[in-house]
């Protein structure tokens, strides 16, 4: 059995990235409905906001659903106190070392997955106890690795280095896409661009029509120096180039970054001033979907590639 689907009790091994902004209990909820693992995104909620999505999500579906945690996050004993005290049994966290909170989630019944965007992170993961590894390349719309290494490259290499059940991310939004990944050493899938378009994200409908409308190389990694970002060009994108370009200091990208500049474009559905964070495979999605049908599709056209593929070998 696939041991994605083994480790968290889910039909299909496709995960819905626990985006800011995107990933409430609607999301989560649908996604794991449709046999896949809905997350739930705590970087961008209060704890007692996240309590309240955690509490929702749990009436809205009996499957297994998740949380994802942001290590960075300032009220990060709060945030783990939460989790555990409203039962969650699985917890992906990101942004930070896994060490210092992985044996707090076992003790507390929970499978743990982590992040990562480099075999040398990966490996440290195993070292830490945890359960399995993220593996998100450049492509993606969240933060990614300042080595800039892509899926094709980080896979492998990541597979190489780790014997831990393995999920691949970034860039990845379709059935074919998952099959490369699988072919390269994966055993699952976390998607976040397609679910953030889909109409139970939590993103602003302005937000999910302008990905929808968006072609090859209208995104780019910014904010380097801060937190790798790719980001929508609007006007808030060009005085972020504008001050990379002439050299401008950490505490000045802080000063553009400001407070609620994701949520302002991506909730609020300010698409000019707005922090607009999406990963380079929107251009493939020009459709509104429901996670359902987004789950379907993609199950669908894995199963017709692999099909398609064992056709043509020689």
């Amino acid at each position: 059995m696939n041991r994605i689907c083994n480790l968290f009790g889910i039909k299909y091994p496709i995960v819905a990235g626990g985006m800011v902004w995107c990933s409430g209990w609607r999301l989560a909820a649908a996604v794991s409905d449709a046999g896949g693992l809905g997350l739930i995104g705590a970087g961008s909620m209060h704890p007692e906001t996240l309590r309240e999505h955690i509490q929702k999500c749990k009436a809205a579906t009996t499957k297994p659903f998740g949380v994802n945690i942001p290590l960075m996050y300032p009220q990060i004993e709060e945030i783990m106190q939460i989790v555990v005290e409203e039962g969650v049994k699985i917890v992906f966290t990101s942004a930070g070392s896994p060490k210092k909170w992985t044996d707090f989630l076992h003790q507390n019944g929970a499978v743990v997955a982590h992040v990562v965007s480099s075999a040398l992170f990966a490996k440290k993961c195993e070292d830490a106890g945890v359960d399995a590894v993220v593996a998100e390349g450049f492509e993606a719309g969240g933060h990614n690795g300042r080595e800039e290494t892509t899926t094709l490259c980080l896979i492998p290499s990541v597979r190489k280095a780790t014997t831990l059940p393995l999920i691949a991310a970034g860039g990845v939004a379709t059935g074919s896409g998952m099959a490369a990944t699988f072919s390269l050493g994966a055993e699952g899938v976390q998607i976040g661009t397609r679910f953030a378009m889909t109409e139970e994200s939590s993103a602003s409908e302005e937000f999910k029509t302008l990905c929808r409308g968006l072609n090859e190389g209208d995104t780019k990694l910014m904010l380097k120096q801060l937190a790798p970002t790719r980001l929508i060009k609007n006007n808030f994108y060009k005085q972020v180039e504008e001050a990379e370009l002439r050299g401008a200091s950490v505490d000045e990208l802080k000063e553009l970054l400001g407070k609620g500049r994701a949520k302002k474009g991506i909730f609020e559905g300010d698409l000019e001033e707005g922090e607009l964070e999406i990963g380079q495979v929107a251009s493939l999605i020009s459709e509104p979907e429901t996670a359902q049908q987004a789950v379907e599709d993609i199950v669908t056209e894995f199963n017709e590639t692999i099909k398609r593929v064992s056709e043509v070998m020689f």
